[in-house]
């Protein structure tokens, strides 16, 4: 049966898996759309690997269901459900040429010689490496030969592809290229795409939607874009960006806000809520470093903001990075790009001002 577009390509429904009474997965559901490029993002031990694995039918949930365009996918053997997998070793066969390679899930396929062939080229070409297709795995570099992994899980033209950190085994420069050729691969095919990674900026850098995995549940799934700006727990704001966290205490609860008050007394202005806090309530709020803004002392605008001294400062190419200590003795990250003027007198041991906007800030509970 066929999906329309209103079903989901990929349907994951109350996955558990248990060992023991370990619990790796716990009531855990999820929609991928066809052609979407998802990826499950979240530290080791999260449960991210565990459901790619079951929907691959490398392991069996304990409860639970997956289905693939409106097929039981958990009624499938592992090797009859189709599915393209590229794993974070290249796992090449060492006595075949790229070429073969390429060509042998054809082969077990039983394509017609003259269909090998033309396939085979053409995921060469895709992949960037037509001319490397008489070359043994051992004659190509790591980027080259996680490239002919990409090819060889394309070629029988998968409906899924799945992706264990594929690119965790390569060096930064080699793994920001490969962040762009499988961004083109997958425009270029269409394929729907399980990614599986522990690297927040590959995930922003790759993904339609990311599902933010925590102790085997999801705890928030959207675009990049949306979980930057708008996370809704704390362990997203720390998971996905750098993150500064503020012990506050609400003072007043109006409007959808909450008027907060930092621990010398300041205000830290009204800052929408998107979870109930009552008044006197001990909570968190969040800033990002490159969210703050650095003034000369005692220099000031309408925002909340506090005087604080620089501790350190930190070049870094494209921006400066500033660590500086409240009055509470706090540090705070702040991140300014280059250029911006009033951080260029700022030097070790200055007082400044930071200041603000409290509507591009979240508040948490207390941790």
């Amino acid at each position: 049966m066929a999906s329309d577009n209103a079903s989901p390509f990929l349907a994951i429904r109350g996955l558990r898996k248990t060992y023991g009474d370990a619990v790796a997965i716990e009531h855990l559901s999820l929609d991928i759309r066809r052609g979407e490029f998802m990826t499950f993002l979240g530290p080791s031990g999260s449960g991210k690997s565990t459901t790619l694995y079951i929907v691959a039918g490398f392991q069996d949930p304990t409860e639970g269901s997956v289905a693939l365009d409106g097929r039981n996918l958990l009624a499938v053997p592992p090797n009859q459900r189709n599915i393209g997998m590229v794993f974070q070793r290249y796992t090449l066969f060492p006595h075949l040429t790229v070429a073969e390679n390429v060509a042998f899930p054809l082969r077990v396929r039983k394509r017609p010689e003259a269909e090998i062939k033309a396939r085979v080229q053409q995921m060469l070409a895709l992949v960037h490496l037509a001319d490397l297709g008489g070359r043994m795995p051992a004659q190509l570099s790591g980027g080259q030969q996680q490239r002919v992994a990409i090819a060889r899980a394309l070629a029988y033209d998968p409906p899924l592809l799945l992706m264990d950190e594929p690119l965790s085994a390569l060096d930064k420069k080699l793994r920001e290229e490969l962040q762009d050729e499988l961004r083109r691969i997958h425009r270029e095919t269409g394929v729907t795409v399980l990614y599986v990674t522990h690297d927040q900026e590959e995930a922003l850098r790759l993904s339609d939607r990311i599902a933010v995995f925590s102790k085997g549940r999801i705890e928030q799934c959207d675009s990049g874009a949306a979980l930057y700006e708008a996370p809704a727990s704390r362990f997203v704001a720390s998971f996905l960006g750098n993150s500064n966290f503020l012990p506050v205490t609400v003072e007043a609860v109006a409007g959808g806000a909450a008027e907060l008050a930092l621990p010398n007394g300041l205000r830290a202005g009204s800052v929408p809520l998107h979870m109930p806090m009552a008044r006197g309530a001990s909570a968190t709020l969040m800033l990002r470093p490159d969210r703050i803004r650095v003034l000369p002392a005692p220099a000031r605008t309408d925002g909340p903001g506090i005087e604080v001294r620089v501790r350190d400062v930190s070049y870094l190419g494209d921006s400066l990075h500033y660590a500086v200590v409240t009055p509470w003795e706090q540090e705070i990250s702040i991140r300014r790009p280059l250029g911006d003027n009033p951080e260029a007198a700022a030097a070790i041991g200055d007082h400044v001002r930071i200041e603000w906007d409290p509507a591009r800030a979240r508040v948490y509970a207390a941790a």
